[in-house]
């Protein structure tokens, strides 16, 4: 490791991304000043960076993006997520540009400094991506100073004892203080978003750290939707009388926000409850079921991945974004796997048999990414359908 303290930054260098192993590498500042610490992961996704960067998954994650051309379509107010975004920095090849888009409403630099996220250009993200490939998701400190002054050995000293994300409880930190109603659905061209006035199956979404467009999904697909915090209880979420219950997406270690989260999906299966779970809550299903967790290599992020439907046998290419996976062979007797990934055969679905209970691991809202899996919206209100014609 050199002598970070003798480490004088390259001409022209303004930001600077130190690992927790002492490497560095040198970039271009651009975003907001200043520095954060996080697991640096790299997206594959060749659109739809402001859905990613304000995807609460993405809580305590640098963004290590292999598409060079990031912010070349500038932001607007419609393709967020959530509004406080968790993403703690970004790491792009090229220098960011003008928007050009018809829909840009701001430049994307703008837009980082609105939100506070740091960013470092001119990296060689092939190089870092094979990085994380080899060797697994690194811990580091981004950082971003326009006078090109930075203190080496203290970035080093945080990267270095930051105790990650495993064994860590993200979701309580993105998910909402109160309860509220959606009733948003989804975009149109020349239309925007629409607003479901007529819903006939009442749904409460339990939000890890829920995306937005998952949310105008159900509404689309006729739900009125109650959004409840991570941690509120079976009790208090049958008292909302819902036809069926939606585990959200999420950030962090499913074994820690199991501690109080396991217990009540446990409670609503027993209650026969129909049950849909994606990403984190499909892991968190799996928890309740008597199944294991455990932190993967590199995870799997990007909107291009096939997974296969072992039901019909067909493929589609899906969106993901998680760290974590549910171990296959832990799962018990009773618990069909439905899909699973044609990248590493990881496990992406579960249904319970004999109850109206699935999960995937994988984002059928597609936000952003392909649209093959929005019939699992359609699949949930059929389980509520039959179970209220029962």
């Amino acid at each position: 490791m050199p002598d970070l303290s003798r480490t004088k930054p390259p001409a022209g260098a303004s930001a600077v991304v130190v690992f927790a192993d002492g490497s560095l590498l040198w970039g271009k500042g651009f975003g907001a000043q200043g520095h954060n610490i996080g697991e640096i992961c790299f997206n594959t996704s060749m659109t739809g960076y402001q859905e990613i960067l304000t995807d609460p998954s993405y809580a305590g994650q640098i963004i290590n993006f292999t598409f060079p051309h990031i912010g070349n379509v500038g932001t607007n107010n419609e393709d967020i997520e959530t509004l406080e975004p968790a993403a703690r920095g970004l790491i792009v090849r090229e220098d960011v540009t003008s928007p050009s888009n018809w829909r840009a409403l701001n430049h994307f630099n703008d837009w980082l400094v609105q939100y506070n996220i740091t960013g470092i250009c001119g990296i060689d993200t092939r190089a870092l991506t094979r990085r994380i490939r080899d060797n697994g998701a690194p811990n580091a400190v981004i950082a971003h100073n326009e006078k090109g002054e930075f203190d080496l050995v203290a970035l080093h000293k945080q990267a270095s004892e930051w105790a990650g994300l495993e064994g860590t409880d993200l979701a309580i930190e993105v998910s909402c203080a109160q309860t509220y109603q959606w009733d948003e659905t989804l975009w149109e061209l020349g239309k925007g978003y629409g607003k479901q006035d007529s819903p006939k199956y009442k749904v409460v979404a339990v939000d890890f750290g829920a995306k937005r467009n998952i949310l105008r999904c159900l509404a689309s697909a006729g739900c009125d939707v109650t959004v409840v915090n991570a941690k509120t209880s079976a009790e208090d979420i049958l008292a909302h009388n819902p036809d069926g219950v939606f585990l959200s997406n999420g950030p962090g270690d499913p074994s820690a926000t199991g501690k109080y989260a396991v217990p009540m999906i446990k409670a609503l299966i027993e209650k026969g409850v129909p049950i849909f779970g994606i990403c984190l809550g499909h892991q968190l299903l799996s928890l309740a079921l008597g199944g294991k967790t455990r932190k993967m290599h590199l995870g799997h992020r990007g909107a291009n991945h096939p997974v296969k439907n072992l039901k019909t046998g067909t493929v589609e290419i899906t969106s993901q974004n998680h760290g974590f996976e549910v171990i296959a062979d832990s799962l018990p007797d009773g618990i069909e796997i439905s899909h699973i990934s044609l990248f590493d055969g990881t496990n992406e679905g579960l249904v319970v048999k004999d109850k109206p209970v699935f999960s995937v691991q994988y984002h059928p809202e597609a936000s952003p990414g392909p649209q093959d899996s929005y019939y699992l919206f359609e699949q949930f209100v059929e389980n509520i359908k039959r179970r209220k014609a029962a």
